[in-house]
């Protein structure tokens, strides 16, 4: 008697159960389904925490950074955080690309991407530290996760202060042509402020920079890619590539023209960097008329697509 007893209390119970269960059936599945989108976000942040960009500095510390925290450090470095919201996330996609494609081992330096700690950061910007730290992150924010690739890999991402007037082949300045970093119209830096600069060099320091024993007599046979930038010049017979002349005299760029007089060298730049891949100065500019940071990154970039990858 009592079994029956208590199997009809089961009964009653599993019966009253299933019939709440069916009238809240809503409820409990957007409940699971919160669960499941928890849980799958906590395991993509945990993926992703798991990568960490390795920064090596000046001083010989390893710092070992999220992907977030070296953007911030980067974009806040690289371009004026006076430059519009577009032209800003247009670097930070550029730079995030950079430093994958980099396989996240970078240092602090131009020779991969210039970083400051958040500290250095406060000393730079003083009293727009706030509002500055606020833009660069709301760049970040808005391009989260987003890279540049060619062909479903992340790009060499290059890029620069401003152009001559035009931005170089990928082998105008390094020996291996790229299909996505073409020479292409930025005509808009000439309005830079920066876009010219002349130097003055004495005849014994321009002989001594470029390795000549004697002073130098003679400068003839230059040769200019389309892209405006030089490709090569003669000096008393000794062949120089425009990039060697640029490095070795330390010019802004290697589109450049020498003229002498009284023993002078006068010799005066166009545009500021290697001039390959995307101008930052290009990228303000189309941002003031209106171009999103995509527009920016697909006309710096040919034949690129812009990609949520997990970095």
């Amino acid at each position: 008697m009592v079994k029956e007893f208590c199997k009809t209390v089961v009964l009653v119970v599993c019966i009253v159960l299933i019939f709440y269960l069916w009238l809240h059936m809503d409820d409990v599945s957007q409940i699971k389904w919160a669960d499941m989108n928890s849980f799958i976000a906590k395991q993509k942040n945990d993926k992703k925490s798991d990568k960490k960009v390795t920064v090596t500095r000046q001083d010989g510390t390893v710092l070992k950074l999220s992907m977030d925290d070296y953007l911030y450090g980067v974009i806040g470095s690289e371009m004026p955080v006076s430059y519009e919201l577009e032209a800003l996330k247009a670097q930070c996609v550029a730079a995030r690309t950079f430093v994958v494609q980099r396989n996240l081992q970078v240092d602090d330096t131009v020779q991969t991407q210039v970083y400051h700690d958040d500290e250095q950061l406060k000393q730079i910007w003083k009293t727009e530290y706030a509002a500055n730290k606020e833009k660069v992150l709301k760049a970040i924010h808005e391009t989260e996760d987003e890279i540049i690739t060619y062909k479903g890999k992340p790009i060499s991402a290059l890029f620069y202060s401003s152009s001559c007037g035009k931005t170089a082949n990928a082998d105008e300045y390094w020996t291996n042509a790229l299909p996505y970093l073409k020479s292409v119209d930025s005509s808009w830096d000439q309005n830079s402020k920066e876009y010219l600069q002349t130097i003055q060099i004495s005849e014994k320091e321009f002989s001594d920079k470029l390795g000549f024993i004697n002073i130098v007599s003679n400068i003839e046979h230059i040769h200019f890619y389309q892209s405006g930038y030089i490709k090569d010049l003669t000096i008393d017979g000794v062949v120089l590539t425009g990039r060697e002349v640029r490095e070795k005299l330390n010019l802004r760029s290697s589109c450049f023209s020498i003229k002498k007089e009284n023993g002078i060298y006068y010799i005066t730049t166009k545009g500021y960097g290697h001039g390959v891949g995307m101008s930052q100065v290009g990228a303000q500019q189309m941002a003031l008329k209106k171009a999103d940071y995509k527009k920016i990154l697909h006309h710096y970039y040919t034949d690129i697509k812009i990609e949520k990858m997990d970095v």
